[in-house]
């Protein structure tokens, strides 16, 4: 089998990358030689956007909650709060401040520390109902990840962590990429939705395969 690497797009805020990601550690560990690359998407950058959406913030909480539910139903762990979100009083968290310290997390310590954050930030929303766009919060999830928080901080605060993220959303529009989870498989192969590991493990393999 050919060199495979995985670009594995995914937003914090986004229910189904919670089972994805949760997935793309036993392909992980299933299939060790493979490279996984963790790219931002955002599917709500600002307040502005919720309001577009769905009318308020608050509309859009009550609607996106309800999508919980079905992602709760294929993850593996069975993991989501969801009546524990619904007793929750802050607004729906967008995406740019979690997407910003997952990428700071990267210019610290690379890729497994991306993922480490990422996955610390979706168990403490969609399991511990806090709120990820609290910056404290944020920088409690960091900690619990072992990071250095004063050299994340210097990256956070950078205009390169923020570049970061949109140069990842400009990828994502070349890949013509409009939802996540997705996997770009060596650049050509686009693998949508949070699929069952079995499909997933399938397509990346013949996707590796059929590589020139």
């Amino acid at each position: 089998m050919n060199k495979i690497t995985i670009e594995f797009f995914h937003d914090v805020i986004c229910s189904f990358c919670f089972p994805m990601s949760y997935r793309m550690r036993q392909v992980q560990k299933l299939m060790p030689e493979v490279e996984i690359r963790h790219r931002s998407f955002a599917l709500v950058r600002s307040e502005e956007e919720y309001k577009a959406m769905f009318g308020s913030r608050a509309a859009a909480k009550e609607e996106i909650v309800t999508h919980w539910e079905q992602a709760n139903r294929i993850d593996d762990l069975r993991r989501f709060n969801i009546d524990g979100m619904k007793k929750t009083d802050f607004p729906f968290p967008t995406s740019m401040k979690p997407l910003r310290a997952c990428k700071a997390a990267f210019l610290t310590a690379g890729d497994d520390a991306y993922w480490d954050v990422f996955d610390a930030l979706q168990k403490a929303f969609f399991v511990d109902n806090r709120n990820i766009e609290d910056e404290e919060i944020i920088g409690d999830c960091v900690k619990g990840c072992g990071l250095d928080l004063e050299v994340w901080k210097s990256h956070y605060n950078s205009e390169a962590a923020l570049e970061a993220v949109e140069k990842e959303l400009e990828l994502a529009r070349a890949y013509e990429i409009h939802s996540v989870p997705c996997l770009v498989v060596n650049g050509t192969h686009p693998i949508s939705g949070a699929l069952p590991l079995d499909q997933i493990l399938r397509m990346i393999r013949e996707a590796g395969s059929t590589q020139v």
